[in-house]
């Protein structure tokens, strides 16, 4: 029962964990409002479709679903990076979110009198240990990071919400820049994330026929699809994000009490080893599960011990970009227009149309001027 519900806690709890990372210093710009809420509709809901139906036409994860792709449409092994990049973002990830926990735990114990002697960096190489442990788990750490984080959210509530004066500012090509990662990394659009989750829900179904009903099981599978809609599973993601992501602006610059610190960053910890449990999952395709947990825990130790956060939140907009360049040009340019089709099964030819212009031009367009944005950001 957790599996069907994985990718919409992952939906909720991602603009929790990352917004604080890409909101605005003014969280009252009211211009950064709109280009956020226009990145949710060009970019970051044609990029989740595309998500939905790759997965549905693999029928596996996206690393071992790549290569099944890219055979079917006679594509370069280049295409092929997304399912790698994809599972090195949700490193990035992890280590970015056990980074700021590191920081959190350690402010607030300071402020309870009871911090110990140790580095930053040491603590967050604990918390690396303790995240790839659980996830070990798999999915059942989810509902409890959920749980810890939004009581850590409603003491500092308790304590009153920030005040925000709203003004329009000059809108400039670093603050799309912003916008566009708020909508793509913060929601986990082209992190492979839902098509992960969708395809645990598949193979769940899968194991639930037993061999001695298969057959009396053929014509209600077929039936399921015929019924099978892309929409149904993409906008109620879509919509989460979206409702979350509004409360999440809102909330980034309120204070926690000690308490409320502790219990959110305690439960960032189970997220993050989530995200951990989902990349070790995709580099077993290829390495087997104990190479890849090794691997997957070396490079995030590396990542949180070696590398400062704010260079962490450089590296995460970069890779994720490419990643989601990769996959927007594969599904728009490389996949059958006749696969591609089936796979979304819009009841309408004109919706399939406006997505396929999205996915081939105005995503790829709208993260190379989110890429100029940062790179004008960093060099100011």
């Amino acid at each position: 029962m957790m599996i069907r519900y994985a990718s919409y806690f992952i939906a909720a709890l991602l603009p929790l964990l990352l917004f604080r990372w890409f909101a605005p210093a003014s969280i009252g710009e009211i211009d950064f409002w709109l280009l956020w809420l226009l990145a949710m509709v060009l970019v970051s809901l044609p990029v989740v479709y595309a998500e939905i139906a790759l997965a549905y036409r693999s029928a596996d994860a996206p690393l071992a679903g790549m290569q099944k792709l890219t055979r079917e449409a006679d594509a370069n092994a280049l295409w092929r990076g997304f399912g790698w990049l994809a599972a090195l973002v949700s490193i990035i990830i992890a280590a970015l979110v056990i980074s700021g926990a590191s920081s959190g735990i350690l402010t607030a114990l300071t402020e309870l009198n009871s911090a110990p002697d140790v580095p930053s960096f040491a603590i967050g190489a604990g918390l690396m240990v303790i995240a790839v442990l659980l996830s070990l788990l798999g999915v059942a750490p989810l509902p409890i990071g959920l749980g810890l984080m939004l009581v850590g959210l409603l003491l500092g509530v308790a304590n009153g919400l920030p005040n925000i004066a709203f003004a329009m500012t000059d809108v400039s090509l670093s603050e799309w820049a912003r916008a566009v990662a708020l909508a793509l990394v913060s929601v986990g659009a082209g992190t492979g994330l839902y098509w992960f989750g969708q395809n645990l829900v598949s193979k769940q179904a899968v194991s639930a026929v037993s061999a001695d009903n298969y057959n009396a099981q053929k014509p209600a599978r077929h039936h399921a699809a015929q019924e099978y809609r892309a929409t149904k599973l993409v906008l109620p993601i879509w919509i989460l994000q979206l409702v979350v992501g509004v409360v999440a602006l809102f909330i980034s610059g309120m204070a926690l009490p000690p308490i409320g610190q502790l219990l959110y960053w305690v439960g960032v910890l189970f997220v993050a080893s989530y995200l951990l449990h989902y990349s070790s999952q995709q580099l077993a395709h290829k390495f087997g599960l104990l190479v890849s947990v090794v691997l997957t825990f070396v490079i995030a130790l590396l990542l949180v011990v070696a590398i400062p956060t704010h260079w962490l939140v450089g590296i995460l907009v970069i890779i994720s970009s490419i990643a989601v360049l990769l996959l927007s040009v594969f599904a728009g340019w490389q996949m059958k227009i006749s696969h591609l089709r089936k796979s979304l099964n819009f009841g309408n030819e004109a919706f399939y149309n406006l997505w396929r212009v999205a996915i081939r031009l105005i995503v790829p367009l709208a993260l190379l001027l989110a890429l100029i944005g940062w790179v004008m950001q960093w060099l100011s």
